[in-house]
């Protein structure tokens, strides 16, 4: 039985614990979160600090954390020995999350980072198709990532950079900068941006704007944004045979929901039907198991049944680093 420890025991890591439940021989023990929680499943043990849960007798360590500590987390784990699944963002910055890349070169553990949203079964189809090659190259991308606010949302410790390290892009930009890397192939070299506070009085940004390409030509656009007003997922990608939409994404308040995949093939006004209205097939999705697919791949690698495809520390590096670059060329945080 793996002993599990969750570091940050809110909503996430709560969300967590549920999935590793539905994982055989694997069992959470302890737990710590800064502010402690009243009530915990019978057995599990209520940690005054990190360090106390790292004393825990554990093999497994989930850093749901504050976004600050999440490095210092990570690399205190690894070299305790445990493997270590840890949520996005990964870091702060690409200089903390470089230290985490050396301790995992000195270490044998396991190392995964939570992007769930390559999880969902409409990415997944997405994924398949695009590597098929039956779309012929990608042309362009186009994403919009938003959601509606909260009457709090400027007490949120997303918004403040101590604790976070951005804004709305750092929080929910980076699922679309990772889902557009993932489907390109890809990092891109060139960006252009426009971050800034558009509503909220906060610190941070509430929206990100972004037009970005890589070394194949390949141009991807991004908004990320906190008015949107109306929760919003979309994905929209032209290949030489046709077009791939996501469009929207199922999460627990179902409030991106319907997610569906979108298939359209490029025809002209000589073939079947009108220029500029293809015939799509739209494939809906009503369950979403990104939170247990992600965390069955990490505990089959810690088992040697596998290894990490998704959620590398590379592919946390490579989002972090567009984050960053999108946030360097704006100028917003030059202060």
């Amino acid at each position: 039985m793996l002993r599990v420890g969750i570091a940050g025991y809110g909503t996430i890591g709560k969300l967590r614990e549920k999935a590793v439940e539905r994982i055989d021989n694997a069992q959470v023990v302890a737990v710590f979160d800064i502010d402690p929680p009243k009530k915990v499943k019978e057995g599990v043990f209520v940690c005054v600090n990190y360090d106390e849960l790292l004393e825990q007798n554990l093999d497994v360590v989930f850093v749901c954390a504050f976004n600050h500590v999440l490095a210092g987390f990570t690399v205190k784990a690894l070299d305790s020995g445990l493997h270590v699944f840890c949520e996005k963002p990964p870091a702060k910055s690409t200089e903390e999350l470089a230290e985490v890349i050396e301790a995992e070169k000195r270490n044998t553990q396991v190392l995964k980072y939570g992007f769930n949203h390559r999880y969902h079964y409409s990415v997944i189809e997405a994924k398949k198709l695009i590597d098929s090659g039956d779309m012929g190259p990608l042309l362009w991308m186009r994403g919009v990532y938003g959601k509606a606010g909260s009457i709090d949302y400027d007490k949120n410790w997303r918004n403040f950079r101590k604790l976070s390290g951005g804004g709305i892009l750092i929080d929910q930009g980076i699922h679309m900068l990772d889902l557009m890397m993932l489907f390109s192939n890809s990092t891109f070299e060139k960006v252009n941006s426009f971050v800034t506070t558009s509503f909220w009085d906060i610190e941070a940004e509430d929206n990100a704007f972004a037009i970005m390409q890589n070394s194949n030509k390949v141009i991807a656009m991004l908004h990320s944004s906190a008015t949107q007003w109306r929760h919003k997922f979309l994905l929209e990608m032209c290949f030489e045979h046709g077009y791939i939409n996501l469009d929207g994404i199922l999460s627990g308040t179902r409030s991106y929901a319907p997610e569906k995949l979108v298939v359209g093939r490029r025809e002209f006004e000589d073939i079947t039907h009108a220029m500029g209205k293809p015939k799509e097939t739209t494939t809906w999705f009503e369950n979403d198991d990104s939170w247990i697919l992600e965390v069955q791949e990490f505990f089959d690698a810690v088992n040697g049944k596998g290894k990490i495809e998704n959620g590398t520390s590379l592919d946390a590096f490579n989002a972090l680093k567009l984050v960053e670059d999108i946030y360097a060329h704006s100028g917003f945080y030059n202060d």
